[in-house]
């Protein structure tokens, strides 16, 4: 009993740094899709790390390297342009996981894409967005991340 109670308050005690650290993870994906909403790419590709590597629903459908999402932006950009979507909006909902392993995380959020095409108003709802992040120096970075459109 002792054991079991000893086990239980050790968890409860390195509940409030587990918040913290997920909070951290999180600000981490917001600040990436903060980017794109207000169209301020700079901001959203530095969230990602170097290398990392993305999946996304519109050609060539993935990017890696150095330099992967900045280049996924620049295909966003031209993508959206070409299609001719304007107002742009990713609304992340509750995460489902939120899996921190030492320097390494693991989340999966799902999310809404709201847009306009040719001024008439346009979604995508219930799509998932899956991320994978790396503590640096610098904070948390996302490695590698996946829009599997609903």
């Amino acid at each position: 009993m002792r054991v079991v109670l000893f086990v239980l308050a050790s968890i409860l005690a390195m509940a409030p740094a587990a918040a913290a650290e997920s909070g951290n993870v999180m600000a981490t994906v917001h600040q990436f899709i903060d980017g794109i909403n207000s169209g301020n790419m700079k901001s959203a590709v530095a969230a990602c790390a170097s290398p990392a590597s993305v999946i996304d629903d519109f050609p060539p459908h993935e990017w890696q390297g150095a330099t992967a999402c900045a280049d996924w932006a620049k295909g966003f950009q031209a993508a959206v342009k070409d299609a001719g979507y304007t107002d742009n909006v990713v609304t992340l909902g509750k995460p489902t996981h939120i899996d921190i392993t030492g320097d390494r995380a693991y989340v999966v959020v799902s999310a809404n894409y709201r847009y306009k095409v040719h001024g008439k108003q346009a979604a995508e709802y219930g799509s998932i967005f899956t991320v994978a992040l790396h503590k640096l120096p610098a904070g948390w970075r996302i490695t590698g991340w996946a829009w599997a459109k609903h």
